[in-house]
């Protein structure tokens, strides 16, 4: 017994001190590397999953060509998302436009272990019905119409990521951070083709809840400040919403304490890469429920 017992104490004790080594040997080659080579091997690494990385903001933001531009989008989604660990607030603003109704919705909140947002750009190919918005599902505008696009997401009024693109779907994830929907607010900035298109927005707004003096016209852009939480009324939502909540807080902070020789995105994402590949993939799985039923 004693023999056992000291075999399995000496093959506890070797496992310990070679993981400890080969754990040490990662960190001095990720700390070895200089940041232009970072970036690199990084967005090699992430670009099959639709993003690129920001490392001014240490933000990671979704690609233009992205997979996901692939597929459409459903206001179904949206309902299912706290099944997937992401819990947000959305505003779906619609609007006809010569012969087309078309939808840019913005979204704040936890996706995983990332507080992020978005601001999607899409169209139906005809005029959709308010009693079909739900169920219809709306494609990612082409080139052509993609629409210049701003946000700047603050949480407690700390700014977490401020970009700007002309693009179809901007975003911007931090990683490692949890936050709760509510304490964000997103100041969102869209600049249409021309005055016509713009009017159509701003009555989508209006039609969505805002007033007149919460928006901001500035020729062809308008801005506004999402900031807004709508109460959820489905207790089993409540349920739902506070499980996945409470996932995500605990993978944040199991991400954070494995890469916490590291305090930027980039190191940490690398050391996670080398040392755990599974945790590396399942980390950049930021929408994951794209694949099943087609998303952004």
């Amino acid at each position: 017994m004693y023999l056992i017992f000291g075999i399995f104490f000496a093959v506890v004790l070797l496992f310990f001190f070679l993981n400890h080594w080969r754990r040490k040997k990662i960190i001095r080659k990720v700390c070895s590397m200089c940041m232009n080579e970072k970036c690199e091997i990084l967005d090699e690494l992430i670009s099959p999953f639709g993003y690129h990385y920001v490392p001014s903001q240490d933000i990671f933001t979704s690609c233009l060509n992205a997979w996901q531009r692939e597929f459409g989008y459903c206001a179904l989604f949206d309902r299912a998302a706290p099944h997937f660990n992401m819990v947000f607030d959305c505003l779906p603003v619609y609007f006809d436009y010569r012969g087309r109704t078309w939808l840019i919705e913005f979204w704040k909140g936890q996706y995983g272990i990332n507080t992020g947002c978005e601001i999607g750009v899409y169209y139906a190919d005809r005029i959709i019905g308010r009693s079909e918005l739900p169920r219809t599902l709306f494609q990612c505008v082409d080139n052509e119409d993609m629409a210049g696009l701003s946000l700047i997401l603050t949480k407690n009024e700390q700014v977490i990521a401020q970009f700007s693109a002309r693009h179809w779907w901007l975003t911007a994830f931090k990683m490692g951070c949890f936050s709760k929907p509510e304490c964000l607010s997103l100041r969102a900035s869209v600049t249409m083709h021309n005055r016509e298109m713009t009017e159509a927005f701003v009555n989508g707004l209006l039609n969505a809840g805002y007033c007149r003096n919460e928006i901001s016209i500035c020729r062809n852009t308008v801005t506004f400040d999402f900031d807004r939480s709508p109460k959820v009324r489905s207790l089993l939502r409540r349920i739902r919403i506070r499980i996945a909540q409470w996932c995500n807080r605990f993978w944040c902070r199991i991400y954070l304490f494995v890469t916490r020789p590291f305090c930027l995105s980039a190191d940490r994402i690398l050391y996670l890469y080398y040392y755990l590949p599974f945790a590396f993939r399942k980390t950049l799985r930021i929408r994951r429920y794209k694949k099943r039923g087609g998303k952004r």
